[in-house]
């Protein structure tokens, strides 16, 4: 996919995100700022989309098993697929919600208001290089987020689960998990 807009608003953005002070704020207001905007709309708006395609992630908890839902920036794939960048702004740690994924990999996004149900998958070796590469053309500021920390960020492609298929708890799509 072709990267956001290339225009002096768009650079000025990309600037701005790249700062450790965005690192510092952003993380308290644009996740809170998304989830109220995309509940009050029914999916419809997704603020942060405005800068870059967006997905509101719903994901089972590693640790609590609650559904979590996480508003994040993607590369949406010509291919039908997504890249999620566990990015957490450049800040030290990786985000919460890289370890539902990779506690529980069988998740949904709404993506343009339509719930998808997709399995997540940890990119690592030549795969991961090659969807990094991708990345910084398609947004550059994570290049300063990666050298702000001594962590490799976490990368997942999303791929569509098709109807009947399992998920990772050998529930088939579609079916309620048994009690």
């Amino acid at each position: 996919m072709a990267p956001p807009s290339s225009g002096v608003a768009a650079r000025l953005i990309q600037k701005v995100s790249a700062t450790r002070a965005f690192a510092k704020i952003a993380p308290h207001f644009v996740p809170a700022m998304d989830r109220a905007v995309h509940r009050l709309t029914r999916g419809r708006v997704l603020p942060s989309a405005r800068m870059l395609p967006g997905v509101v992630l719903s994901a089972r908890g590693a640790k609590s098993g609650l559904v979590r839902t996480t508003p994040l920036a993607c590369m949406p794939e010509e291919s039908g697929t997504w890249l999620l960048v566990g990015s957490n702004f450049g800040r030290p740690g990786h985000p919460a919600w890289t370890a539902n994924l990779l506690a529980h990999p069988d998740v949904s996004i709404s993506w343009k208001g339509q719930d998808i149900p997709v399995r997540a998958r940890l990119l690592a070796g030549a795969e991961r290089a090659a969807a990094w590469r991708a990345v910084l053309a398609f947004w550059p500021p994570y290049a300063a987020y990666q050298a702000r920390v001594e962590r490799e960020i976490r990368l997942f492609r999303l791929v569509v689960r098709e109807a009947g298929q399992e998920n990772a708890d050998g529930v088939h799509q579609g079916e309620p998990p048994s009690a």
